[in-house]
């Protein structure tokens, strides 16, 4: 059997009440969730990049910053899908300092 089964048949039996507490821990849980970037330790020195690309947050809410265009973004790069683009400025607003210190780091190198 599964995790996922074995959770299953766990809440099943749980009365309402605590299912909604469960509920509410789970979307606490996932709420800084953003599927459509991952850090992975050795791909961009573990800097979080969009799933599917090496194309890391920072340098493109830099570009963002500096005026350029999602359309532009998109032109730029093909693996892109504006989907990627909204997940990575949620990203960039939920993780601002961890944002600015890779942009301030990639400056100065």
């Amino acid at each position: 059997m599964s995790k996922l089964e074995d959770a299953e048949k766990l809440v099943s039996d749980l009365p309402a009440a605590e299912k909604a507490r469960l509920l509410q821990w789970l979307v606490r849980d996932i709420g800084d969730a953003f599927p459509g970037v991952q850090s992975l330790p050795g791909v961009c020195g573990g800097d979080a990049c969009i799933v599917r690309t090496r194309i890391p947050v920072w340098v493109l809410e830099q570009a963002r910053r500096l005026g350029t265009s999602e359309a532009d973004l998109l032109h730029a790069y093909p693996t892109l899908r504006a989907i990627d683009l909204a997940e990575a400025w949620a990203y960039a607003r939920s993780h601002p300092q961890e944002i600015e210190c890779q942009i301030r780091e990639h400056e100065e190198a």
